[in-house]
């Protein structure tokens, strides 16, 4: 049997535990919940996922989801 583990990686380095995987560029605000477009509004918190790397020991497949912070000019082009 294998289980399957999602974590988000913040630019700090700390992590959290994800209830689904993400994919690269996907928008997510601050508990790695995907954000729907377009955005309420550029003063959003939203970080970008950049890197996905997986590993597997024993039974247990994890990805862990690599995000930046994205800048709120960026963001106006999403709302």
């Amino acid at each position: 049997m294998t289980i399957y583990e999602y974590y988000i990686v913040y630019p700090e380095g700390e992590s959290q535990e994800l209830e689904v995987p993400l994919r690269i560029d996907q928008l997510v605000d601050l508990n790695g919940r995907p954000l729907k477009l377009p955005l309420p509004s550029p003063r959003t918190i939203a970080y970008r996922v950049v890197k996905i790397r997986h590993t597997e020991e024993r039974g247990v497949h994890a990805s862990y989801h690599y995000v930046e912070l994205v800048p709120a000019q960026e963001l106006i082009s999403y709302c």
